[in-house]
């Protein structure tokens, strides 16, 4: 019996989620007395499919077939269900993010297990399993009890840390009963965004809100983030005025994140954005009102007129990295 974690790929290649899914599913296994292995789907070299033992992953379960290239839930539920019969797994654990949000429910329908979503920390204990997460908009912490034979957490992204505990992991072929046929998604086109951090990948993210007054004052907020290497987002308001891009927009109703740096400059801090970044390790407010409720959720925070505090904080940032 082990820990299966389902290990995403990008074109073949790893993502520091994965790592942290890796981390988080070792420690897990060690709470059990197992040990973690990792189900990888797509075409991935071995050297990589290796890399996952650098966080403590024992084996790692190859399913490659041309049939899989294109995402598809359906088929990636049966063949994640597949690997964990084989292994004998109790427990399964996914990213929470838009893959996993699909596939935990069906995974859930067809090995009748209990789900524990959006988790960020380790089992409180695993007889009775107990697991913690987020609640009431990331303003309190629910403890929910998995009572099912087999267990299924998706992980909150960026709330576990990357624990190497370098070893050898076996990398073996695995082959699901499945077939073309199967498949009913199709893949139409592919656009693909360049020289620009991704939101929902960014270490720190840089955001503005209606404080910023005009999309013609966004310079400075931009020249911030790029000398950070952030993300930039945005608030609802700020998107429906159409001051950028939608695709940017973080909130209940936006992209959900969990950066370790969150910069709010001009955001009130309504419940709904709130919700949706509450999960980051540190945030960042500048607000000319003291009063905003960003600040009841900010670990540090500036009063003040963004327009002038942010070409002052870029000089102090450009003094320090001496540019």
């Amino acid at each position: 019996m082990s820990v299966l974690v389902f290990t995403e790929n990008w074109d073949g290649k790893f993502k520091k989620s994965s790592f942290e899914l890796a981390s988080y599913a070792t420690k897990v296994a060690e709470m059990l007395g197992t040990t973690a292995t990792a189900v990888s789907i797509g075409n991935v070299d071995d050297s990589e499919l290796k890399s996952l033992g650098n966080y403590g992953v024992k084996k790692v379960m190859c399913v490659k077939n041309d049939s899989l290239n294109v995402h598809d839930s359906q088929t990636y539920t049966k063949v994640i269900a597949e690997a964990a019969q084989k292994e004998g797994a109790k427990v399964i654990i996914i990213a929470n993010n838009n893959t996993g949000k699909a596939l935990a429910p069906r995974l859930s329908v067809r090995l009748k297990a209990a789900i524990g979503s959006g988790v960020n920390k380790l089992p409180l204990s695993v007889n009775p399993f107990v697991v913690v997460k987020r609640a009431y908009s990331g303003n309190a912490y629910a403890q929910v009890a998995l009572k099912s034979d087999i267990k299924i957490i998706t992980l909150a992204q960026n709330s576990f840390e990357l624990i190497e505990t370098p070893n050898d992991a076996a990398v073996e072929a695995f082959a699901p009963s499945i077939d073309a046929s199967m498949v009913k998604t199709q893949l139409k086109d592919v656009q693909k965004q360049s020289g620009k951090i991704l939101i929902t990948d960014a270490e720190i993210v840089v955001s503005g809100g209606r404080g910023m007054k005009s999309a013609d004052n966004w310079a400075p907020l931009s020249e911030l983030a790029n000398l950070l290497g952030a993300a930039t987002a945005c608030s609802r308001p700020v998107s429906d005025e159409g001051w950028r891009p939608h695709d940017e927009h973080t909130g209940q109703t936006g992209k959900i994140i969990a950066p370790n740096l969150y910069i709010a400059i001009g955001i009130s801090g309504a419940t709904q954005h709130i919700a949706g970044v509450s999960s980051s390790k540190f945030i960042v407010a500048i607000n000319s009102d003291k009063d905003a409720p960003i600040f009841e959720a900010a670990q540090y925070g500036i009063v003040g007129d963004a327009a002038k505090v942010l070409p002052q904080l870029v000089e102090a940032v450009k003094e320090l990295k001496g540019k």
